[in-house]
C-alpha cells in the first residue's frame, strides 16, 4: 500500500483512461488482461488537466498494446507511468510491482535494441531503488551503463545506489558525472543530498533551491525538491523559512499532500494539536500515506490516548505488511517504529542487524544502531556505530543528541 515519507535517499524522478483492465500479477504475458491497472487518482490529488492527461497516456498505450502486444515503446511508457503515479498516489505496492512486469516482459524480448535495453534496465533499476532493493539495483544499473555511459539518468541511479551501500567516494564521482552532462533538478538535488550528508548543509541548501529553479512549477517532481528543501530548513533550525517553501508548494500545486502533510507536522510541533490533526487528517484524506498515520501516532501516545493508539498501530502494521509483501524492503522502517513509537527493542534489533549484514557502511544504519545502542543501555557499542555514522562529517541533528548522550554519565 503505502509507504513512509522517510526515504533517505533521492529515488531516481522518472519518468490512463476511462478503460480499467483487471490486474494480473501472476507470469508476464502479452495479453491485454494482464496488464495492470490505472487507479483512479482521489479528486483532490488530480492537479488540474494532469489527470487527463495521464489517463489519456494509458489509454493510449494500452491501446497500441492490444494492436501491438510486443511494442517495446508502450511498455516501457507505462512503467514510468506506474512509477510517476506511486509518487504522486502513494499506491506504491500496486504500482511498482506493475512498473517492473511491464520492464520485465520488454526485456524477454530477445529482438530488443540495446538502446531500448538500455532504457529498460535503467527504469527497472529505478524501482529496485524505490523497493529499498539496493544491492539487485546497482547490477542492474551496472549493466544498464555497459550499454550506455553517455547517459546522465544512468548516473543518477548510480549515485542513490553507492549512498545506500555506503560508498560515498562513489556516489560523488558519480554525481559529478551527471551533473557535467546534464545539469537539471535531478543532477542538482543530487549534488544537494550528498553535500548534506557530508556536512555542507548551506552548500545543500544551495543545491536543492537550484534544483528548485530548474523544475517547472507546479510539477510533481518539482514539489519534491521543494518539500526536501523545506525539511532541511526544519532540520537545521530554520522553521520560519520551512513554512515559506510549504505554503509555496500548495501555491504552485494545492493540495500537495506531503505538503498539507508537513505543515500538519509543525502545528503539532508548536502545541496547536487540533489544527494539526486536522491537518494531517486532510493529507490522508488526499493520501492514506502511512507516515501520516505515524503523525497521528505520535500525537495519541503523547496524549495517552490509548485505544485510538493501538488502534492506529494496528492499520500501520497492515500497511506496511502490504509493502513489504509487494516486494518493498521496509527494515529500517520498522526498526524506527519499534524504537521510537511502539517500543519493542527486540524487533527492532531483528530489523536493524539485517540491514547492518547488508550495508554495513551505511551512516544511517549506524546512526541507527548507535540509537539502538543507547536506549539498550550498550555505551561501548552505541559509541562504535557512532564513530561510523560520523565517517562523511554528517551534521544530522540526530548526531548531536547521540553525542551529548554518550557524554552524560
Amino acid at each position: 500500500m503505502k509507504n513512509l515519507k522517510w526515504t533517505a535517499i533521492l529515488i531516481p524522478l522518472l519518468l490512463v483512461s476511462l478503460i480499467f483492465i483487471s490486474s494480473d500479477r501472476g507470469e508476464a504475458t502479452s495479453s491485454i488482461t494482464s496488464l495492470p491497472k490505472l487507479l483512479q487518482r482521489s479528486t483532490g490529488i488530480q492537479a488540474g488537466s494532469e489527470w487527463d492527461k495521464v489517463q489519456n497516456l494509458y489509454s493510449d498505450q494500452v491501446n497500441t498494446l492490444r494492436k501491438r502486444p510486443e511494442d517495446f515503446t508502450a511498455k516501457l511508457q507505462l512503467s514510468q507511468l506506474f512509477v510517476k503515479e506511486a509518487r504522486v498516489t502513494g499506491e506504491h505496492g500496486h504500482y511498482y510491482p506493475a512498473a517492473l512486469q511491464m520492464l520485465d516482459e520488454a526485456l524477454l524480448d530477445t529482438g530488443i535494441s540495446k538502446s531500448d535495453k538500455f532504457m529498460a534496465l535503467t527504469t527497472k533499476a529505478g524501482v529496485q531503488l524505490s523497493l529499498h532493493e539496493f544491492h539487485p539495483a546497482l547490477e542492474t544499473a551496472k549493466a544498464a551503463i555497459l550499454l550506455n555511459n553517455r547517459n546522465a539518468q544512468i548516473y543518477g541511479v548510480l549515485v542513490d545506489c553507492y549512498v545506500e551501500l555506503g560508498k560515498y567516494d562513489k556516489a560523488i564521482a558519480a554525481s559529478d558525472k551527471m551533473v557535467s552532462m546534464k545539469p537539471d533538478l535531478r543532477s542538482y538535488s543530487r549534488v544537494s543530498y550528498l553535500r548534506e550528508i557530508h556536512g555542507n548543509v548551506d552548500g545543500a541548501i544551495e543545491a536543492m533551491t537550484m534544483a528548485v529553479k530548474a523544475g517547472f512549477p507546479g510539477e510533481e517532481e518539482t514539489a519534491w525538491a521543494m518539500l526536501t528543501l523545506g525539511e532541511m530548513y526544519e532540520r537545521y533550525d530554520m522553521p520560519d523559512k520551512a513554512k515559506i517553501v510549504y505554503h509555496d508548494i500548495l501555491k504552485l500545486r494545492p493540495q500537495y499532500p506531503f505538503a498539507v502533510a508537513a505543515l500538519a507536522d509543525m502545528q503539532l510541533k508548536e502545541g496547536k494539536l487540533k489544527e494539526g490533526e486536522n491537518s494531517m487528517d486532510e493529507a490522508i484524506e488526499l493520501i492514506p500515506e502511512v507516515g501520516f498515520y505515524l503523525s497521528k501516532a505520535e500525537l495519541y501516545k503523547k496524549q495517552g490516548q490509548k485505544q485510538k493508539f493501538e488502534s492506529i498501530m494496528e492499520e500501520i502494521y497492515v500497511m506496511l505488511q502490504d509493502d513489504v509483501d509487494a516486494g518493498h524492503n521496509m527494515n529500517l522502517e520498522y526498526a524506527d517504529i519499534y524504537m521510537e513509537l511502539d517500543t519493542n527493542l527486540d524487533k527492532a534489533k531483528e530489523f536493524l542487524l539485517i540491514e547492518q549484514n547488508s550495508r554495513p557502511e551505511n551512516i544511517d544504519v549506524n546512526r541507527r544502531l548507535a540509537k539502538y545502542n543507547l536506549l539498550t543501555g550498550d555505551k561501548r557499542k552505541a559509541q562504535e556505530y557512532y564513530s561510523k555514522a560520523l565517517l562523511t562529517n554528517s551534521k544530522h541533528p540526530e548526531l548531536k543528541e547521540i553525542q551529548l548522550a554518550l557524554k552524560s554519565s
